[in-house]
């Protein structure tokens, strides 16, 4: 299945949160507040702390194999586990996610990326490589494959799509049908212009390796932490491999792309 045609083709509004109340603290690290001390004592790991509004601070913490932010009110003897969002609806604890989820993947992330089962989308030759795990089925991946089209129709960015199959029953049989593609690369286009309808439809009968490939993507996507489709993986400026769950938006998108769309 790793053949060329796949590979190389104010102050908030809103906590979503849990309240993490206390009992008599397990002390784990002297320095950190006693809620965060009974985190560790249910297996955290407390990462690094930040300055969040209203007084709060943040942190990064580690906890079920998921990178949540948590924040210790005034006072140090409660904190909030969640999303924090301002009076805008701007996301106030994504970017430090992002941060630690990109140290977290290391050196040999892009490496592990390269060997994975994955379709062209873009110029052979671009001069920008972006990953993006991509469901068939995710609403949200194809409106990222719609917004990336003046930087991969200009030969600027490539997009390599690793196919997963996570939403709905289809959506590996749906994957798997697009990578074991007699042209990878043109079924893939195909299914995205016709998303409205239902994009692809499951190969009556799926090549074993290409059923494997897909669950080779799935666990590859769960071995490095990721939940969400799509998930976008690129150079950072200092080099450094960054990741964007969701779909990006806005200054966000050109950061990723490498700059302006083409024409702009």
């Amino acid at each position: 299945m790793r053949s060329h045609a796949v590979r190389h083709a104010p102050w908030s509004i809103g906590l979503i949160a849990a309240c993490v109340g206390l009992a008599a603290p397990v002390i784990r690290a002297q320095d950190a507040p006693a809620p965060l001390r009974q985190l560790e004592a249910r297996g955290a790991e407390v990462g690094e702390s930040f300055k969040a509004p209203g007084g709060m601070t943040g942190y990064t913490i580690e906890m079920q194999g998921r990178t949540m932010t948590a924040y210790v009110l005034p006072g140090g003897e409660h904190a909030l586990i969640g999303t924090l969002i301002d009076a805008d609806g701007n996301n106030l604890s994504r970017a430090h996610l992002e941060e630690a989820q990109s140290e977290a993947l290391g050196p040999a992330t892009w490496s592990q990326l390269g060997e994975s089962d994955w379709i062209r989308d873009g110029a052979p030759d671009a001069e920008r490589v972006i990953y993006v795990f991509t469901d068939p089925n995710c609403p949200f991946c194809h409106r990222f494959w719609k917004s990336a089209r003046p930087w991969v129709e200009a030969g600027r960015v490539q997009l390599r799509h690793i196919m997963v199959g996570i939403l709905k029953p289809d959506s590996a049989p749906k994957s798997a049908t697009l990578l074991a593609a007699e042209n990878p690369v043109q079924a893939l286009v195909e299914h995205e212009r016709n998303y409205a309808e239902g994009g692809v439809s499951p190969a009556t009968e799926i090549p074993d390796e290409a059923d494997r490939a897909v669950r080779r993507n799935n666990a590859l996507m769960k071995e490095l932490g990721f939940r969400a489709t799509p998930t976008v993986l690129y150079r950072r400026s200092d080099g450094e491999v960054g990741s964007k769950q969701g779909q990006p938006r806005g200054n966000e998108l050109e950061r990723i792309m490498g700059g302006p769309a083409p024409g702009s």
